[in-house]
């Protein structure tokens, strides 16, 4: 799966994103609305993680869905 899909479908992957980040709260996942970077940036945020770190989670996660 690519990243577009998972933006054009974001409604759907927003549930398992928040599963995955539990400590994004659903306002901050619903204002991603499928901006990967947006998500990185939070991930960073509050995971304390760098950019990088932060967009290889995310990498992962779209890998396994």
């Amino acid at each position: 799966m690519n990243w577009d899909q998972i933006e054009g479908n974001w409604k759907e992957f927003k549930g398992k994103a928040q599963a995955q980040w539990g400590k994004l709260t659903d306002d901050e996942i619903d204002r991603v609305d499928g901006r990967r970077t947006e998500l990185a940036g939070l991930i960073q945020q509050k995971y304390g993680k760098t950019r990088e770190e932060a967009e290889r989670e995310v990498d992962q996660w779209m890998s396994e869905h």
